[in-house]
């Protein structure tokens, strides 16, 4: 199993005594990465819950061989464990035992050496836990509080009969971040409003307290910020002070001349700035899960952190708004089957390239839809700029994109600007065999994209024009998604399901009808197609292309569909509603997870395999080729770019698997009965023959998908063989 997307800046992270590495809170371990590469070197394990704190022992030799974690499991580790003194730890819990009082929030005193530990003596209590903030010396902590800053000097409560005295500053504003000087008894604080205060003197049991918004006289006052202080530390030597802003600005004061330099602008919201015990390197964390290890005093960065960024601020995906009133989504995730590689939208109209087997970033583009072909060659993007007071209206770009295997990017081929007039595009799809591509507009329409075949031209300079375009009775098309062998286009508008030839540019077959529109199609390896649909009645169908019959289908949420190209496996993300989970008879069954992952083989439809996870709205599914197994892994990326990849055919489980499928399906959907006398036929065409003109000449029915056909008669006759 292979676990990646966590989120790295939950907490401030650590370095080591040397500056040699970096340790991060990942998820229910910490990670420790090299300062000189940049690259994952270890993993400390033994939580089981996410990691909030880290922190190293300064006065420990080797590197950090004293760690100290803390985690929601209500633990807190030190690795390795060789107490050989009285230890006295300072904790920010969560208590939620006594419910008829309002403070959940708890600074909690424990000495480490007594067994069994004791609850600890409860130093203050708040709405809700506040991180605490140490300083260099270990002499204070201290959390802020509203528009106060709680004190406690640690060295008068380290007697395990002593409790630290507490100090509190009191502030005019609400106070977002503060740190502690290295070598006095200096305290700077940052506020909502964007201005830096510096008390003196502190820890001396009096209240101090601003009087007025200038108040010179309690404390200095730094205000050059416009908006509130994230990021607050000290240099090593105390002589300099880091300010940093949510709009990823970030300056140095100098304390004593009271001057500034404004450092170069991170891109995005900081969140912690970490100095390392080389004054030459330090760390900052960024909102979009990026780490950047820095050269002081330059601010150059030298080595990047990258983890998935977050996911567009829309819940679902790019959404384009249809004449008629329909809303159609683009997926915000998009897996490369043969190489990994996700292409995942992210925030600020960018699409991230992110390699799930390695955990590590490739590249990241500016655009907000996406479709990568089956061999990670060929990206297809769709952009859309609306103008502020019109949503209907706005330009519409195509992009085709070529990967470089030299710089590990994809170069701009081919854009193509309002390829459906001033229609947005709802739907990209690529061949899988060939460079062939189609495109759906909100007008519902179709277009068939072809690449030029001049062997010529470099793949950068290739362009890509129109081969052809479509529609089917002014319906709205809602899916397309090609045969595993190329040679078919199937298409849904709305309830209709069309086979299309997409060289000849033609109808083919009209397969069947379905119930309510449909909004996703895929095709297994072994002659099935898979039809979603979502909104007010979600439904999952699967259709037998030998027969054109409709199989079973089931009343399911669908997040996501992933099918293998050789097999008639597939499996199904869905959703379970607050109803559903909620109910005491499937408390056991669902375990508090909101989502399901069903695997089944596309003949039957009595699940091979079913995972329960988190997170499940908004995610994906997909197989995924690794070279080390024989078979492909199945990744799971969640509404938090939180993926995993596991193997769907063995006895490793995901999370927690339900094993009774006939109680869990019963649970989740209303399964329909299998239809075996209802067929789904062509539609007849008496009007065809009643007018002058030319007719529609379908051909037979063995060649409507000739190679899908052909393969499966092949199959069949092997195993009557064998």
């Amino acid at each position: 199993m292979i676990r990646g997307g966590r989120n790295n800046i939950t907490s401030a992270p650590a370095f080591s005594n040397d500056a040699k590495k970096l340790l991060l809170c990942t998820a229910n371990s910490v990670s420790v990465y090299s300062v000189a590469t940049g690259l994952k070197v270890a993993s400390l394990e033994g939580h089981a819950a996410p990691v909030t704190t880290v922190i190293v022992d300064l006065k420990h030799d080797e590197t950090f061989s004293y760690c100290w974690t803390s985690s929601l499991d209500g633990f807190f580790v030190t690795i390795p464990l060789h107490v050989s003194r009285s230890l006295i730890a300072y904790v920010s819990v969560e208590d939620y035992s006594s419910l008829s009082r309002d403070m959940f929030g708890q600074i909690r005193r424990f000495i480490l050496t007594e067994e069994p530990l004791p609850s600890g003596d409860i130093l203050k209590e708040m709405e809700e836990p506040k991180p605490i903030v140490v300083s260099p010396s270990r002499e204070f902590f201290g959390v802020c509080h509203g528009c106060n800053i709680h004190l406690w000097n640690a060295s008068l409560g380290a007697s395990e009969h002593l409790m630290p005295k507490e100090t509190t500053l009191r502030h005019t504003q609400l106070i977002t971040a503060f740190a502690f000087h290295p070598n006095h008894k200096i305290l700077a604080a940052g506020d909502v409003t964007g201005r830096v205060l510096i008390w003196k003197d502190i820890g001396n049991g009096e209240l101090t307290s601003v009087k007025s918004e200038d108040d010179h006289e309690s404390c200095t006052i730094f205000n050059w910020h416009s908006a509130e202080v994230t990021v607050l530390n000290f240099s090593l030597d105390g002589a300099l002070l880091y300010s940093g802003v949510k709009e990823g600005v970030l300056v140095v004061w100098e304390l004593d001349t009271r001057k500034k330099q404004v450092l170069p602008k991170i891109g995005s919201p900081l969140l912690h700035f970490i100095i390392s015990s080389d004054p030459t390197i330090s760390s900052v964390t960024c909102a979009d899960n990026q780490m950047y290890l820095l050269k002081m005093p330059s601010m150059e960065i030298l080595r990047t952190i990258s983890g998935i960024k977050p996911r567009r601020s829309d819940p679902i995906g790019f959404i384009s708004y249809l004449r008629t009133l329909d809303i159609c989504l683009i997926r915000t995730v998009f897996i490369d089957r043969s190489s990994g590689i996700a292409a995942l939208c992210t925030a600020n109209h960018r699409v991230q390239l992110y390699n799930l087997l390695s955990d590590h970033e490739i590249s990241e583009v500016s655009l907000t839809a996406v479709a990568l072909s089956r061999n990670g060659s060929v990206m297809s993007t769709a952009e859309a700029r609306f103008a502020a007071s019109n949503l209907s209206e706005g330009l519409v770009s195509l992009k085709f994109w070529v990967f470089v295997p030299d710089s590990k990017t994809f170069s701009l081929s081919t854009v193509i600007n309002q390829p459906h007039s001033e229609a947005a595009i709802t739907v990209i799809a690529l061949n899988p065999t060939r460079s062939m591509a189609v495109s759906i507009s909100s007008a519902g329409d179709f277009k068939i994209w072809v690449c030029n075949s001049d062997k010529n031209l470099t793949p950068e300079d290739s362009n890509w024009i129109c081969h052809g375009a479509g529609s089917y009775k002014r319906t709205p098309m809602t899916a397309a998604v090609f045969s595993g062998d190329g040679s078919c286009l199937f298409l849904a508008a709305k309830t209709v399901l069309l086979i299309w030839h997409p060289l000849k540019n033609k109808l083919l077959f009209e397969v069947g009808k379905a119930n309510v529109p449909i909004m996703e199609l895929s095709v297994t390896g072994g002659g099935f197609l898979i039809a979603a649909s979502h909104g007010f009645k979600p439904h999952l169908s699967v259709w037998d292309l030998m027969t054109f019959n409709l199989s079973w289908s089931y009343r399911l949420h669908v997040q996501a569909v992933a099918t293998e190209v050789d097999s008639p496996c597939f499996a199904v993300l869905t959703w379970l509603p607050e109803s559903y989970r909620s109910a005491k008879s499937n408390e056991q069954i669902f375990r508090g997870k909101d989502g399901a992952i069903l695997l089944f083989d596309g003949s039957s439809s009595k699940p091979v395999a079913v995972w329960t996870v988190m997170k499940a709205r908004g995610g994906t599914l997909s197989f995924v080729a690794d070279s080390k197994k024989s078979q492909p892994l199945l990744g799971y990326v969640n509404r938090s770019h939180e993926y995993v990849l596991f193997d769907p055919y063995s006895d490793e489980k995901l999370e927690s698997s339900a094993i009774d499928y006939e109680v869990f399906l019963a649970a989740i959907s209303k399964k329909k009965k299998k239809r075996s006398r209802k067929e789904a036929k062509m539609s007849e065409r008496p009007w065809e023959t009643m007018f002058c003109g030319s007719k529609l000449d379908f051909p037979p029915f063995p060649d409507v998908c000739s190679a899908i056909f052909g393969s499966q008669m092949i199959k069949k006759e092997c195993e009557r063989v064998e």
